[in-house]
């Protein structure tokens, strides 16, 4: 198929989804909280933050800096400076673990973005105790999480809340490959006819390219995951094909 067919196919698709679920109820909240206001973004940028997209906030922040573990990722190259609206000056791009923002100190943001990556972090409680630790007092997390019913993860279990905590007081490291053989007896499920070896070695050398999802939730663990570390939920909702929203304040 042409490319340019391709993409343009890919936006109908995105908009007649959009359209079929409606507005996102937590989209007027969720703007009004970055409003021209200074935030931290965690591995982006993000479709679904941008213009005509699912939940559109680059427009209406007033600066952004990003953070993600490597300048050259599975998904974007990052350079010194964080373009992500052409309208809005570029903010700073950190080169670093998104649980360990040694680089930023306390309380430096309004709030904190994150779009798909947190299943991607084998230790999710000590990274969002440090995006506690960035954002200010009273201020907010914009998350977004895939709903394994409705990804290649959909025949796993949504992880514990508690196993989440045991990693977290065990100190697990992003190299952690505990969930290797879960990951892949899912995959055979999804693709029987896939290479087991070739499968397992690629998750093998995950702590490189960081496209596992360590853990996988749904509506329920995902709130209690976030109520557990200390945020309160202003909103939750779901939205096709697979996205759960989450708006989160700090106390």
């Amino acid at each position: 198929m042409n490319p340019s067919l391709k993409f343009q196919l890919k936006r109908l698709v995105r908009g007649a989804r959009i359209l079929a679920h409606g507005r996102l109820r937590c989209l007027k909240l969720a703007r009004s909280i970055v409003f021209d206001r200074k935030g931290l973004e965690i591995g982006g940028p993000s479709l679904i933050f941008r213009k005509r997209h699912n939940l559109p906030l680059y427009d209406a922040v007033s600066a952004l800096d990003n953070c993600d573990f490597s300048r050259d990722t599975g998904w974007a190259n990052h350079k010194n400076t964080y373009c992500f609206h052409p309208k809005k000056p570029c903010g700073k791009t950190f080169i670093t673990e998104g649980n360990q923002l040694d680089l930023v100190p306390d309380h430096s943001y309004d709030f904190l973005l994150s779009s798909h990556n947190l299943e991607h972090f084998a230790n999710p409680v000590k990274a969002l105790k440090e995006w506690q630790r960035v954002v200010k007092p009273g201020g907010h997390l914009i998350v977004v999480l895939p709903h394994y019913k409705r990804t290649f993860d959909r025949h796993r279990t949504p992880t514990p809340v508690q196993h989440m905590f045991e990693d977290f007081e065990r100190g697990i490291g992003e190299d952690d490959l505990t969930h290797v053989e879960e990951v892949l007896k899912g995959q055979r499920h999804n693709h029987p006819s896939g290479s087991e070896e070739e499968e397992r070695n690629g998750l093998l050398r995950n702590f490189e390219h960081r496209m596992m999802h360590h853990h996988v939730f749904d509506e329920a663990n995902s709130r209690e995951l976030f109520e557990a570390v200390g945020f309160k939920v202003l909103a939750q909702e779901t939205q096709l094909p697979f996205h759960i929203y989450h708006v989160l304040q700090l106390p």
